[in-house]
């Protein structure tokens, strides 16, 4: 696999001309495209990012296929009045656990006018909502998930609006985070607008993107417990 030197402007070009040409004559008539400027980079950025989230805490996986780490650039339409059959972007996950899509994880995106990033966990099933809510009626454990939010924020990264209007029947909270007992759910992400820094264009993104991951972790480690 050659090195990784950066998501240079070909790959954001290729990204916003499949958001304007989203159809599978386009797709394959440009296939080189993918192979070159979406594939190619994305695998050279995930082997070169994984030693260093091999050695967090807890240790962060990061596969270099498709599948793995990244996520495939077609779109599971079956059940999506929207049939555009690509996603415009390159999305990267990193996670701890067994599998991408049951626990923690980071992600990291790019899309044709930038990137942004987030770390969190999806949709808490039943006996994990139990168990998160059972935490925050622990008060150290509760300061642990507002540092880890804190944290968050100080790398532009913020909470969603929650999922419910209001707290839950049976839990007394107070009302400087009863907002916690609200979601059922806990992803923080970038918000404000894509970002463009420079450093996406070269070696630099691994350790910029390492470096914000590590002040996601607090939040990793604390949802990871669940």
């Amino acid at each position: 696999m050659p090195d990784f030197i950066g998501f240079g402007p070909e790959t954001f070009a290729y990204l916003a001309e499949l958001k304007a040409n989203n159809r599978r004559s386009w797709f394959e008539a440009n296939r080189d495209r993918y192979e070159a400027h979406w594939k190619a980079p994305a695998l050279a950025f995930i082997e070169a990012i994984r030693p260093g989230l091999a050695a967090l805490a807890p240790p962060l996986k990061a596969e270099a296929k498709i599948n793995g780490s990244l996520r495939r650039i077609n779109r599971d339409v079956r059940f999506s009045a929207d049939k555009a059959p690509y996603e415009p972007m390159l999305h990267l996950i990193f996670w701890p656990g067994d599998h991408p899509n049951r626990g923690a994880g980071v992600h990291f995106v790019l899309h044709p006018d930038g990137i942004g990033y987030g770390a969190g966990r999806w949709a808490f099933d039943a006996p994990v909502l139990a168990r998160y809510r059972a935490r925050l009626a622990d008060p150290v454990a509760r300061e642990a998930l507002l540092a880890a939010l804190r944290a968050a924020e100080s790398v532009g990264c913020h909470l969603d609006a929650p999922h419910l209007k209001k707290v839950p029947p049976g839990h007394a909270a107070d009302p400087g985070w009863d907002y916690l007992l609200r979601y059922k759910g806990i992803v923080v992400r970038t918000m404000e607008g894509r970002l463009m820094p420079g450093w996406i264009g070269d070696a630099r993104a691994v350790d910029d993107v390492l470096d914000r991951i590590r002040v996601l972790m607090p939040l990793i480690a604390w949802l990871d417990a669940l």
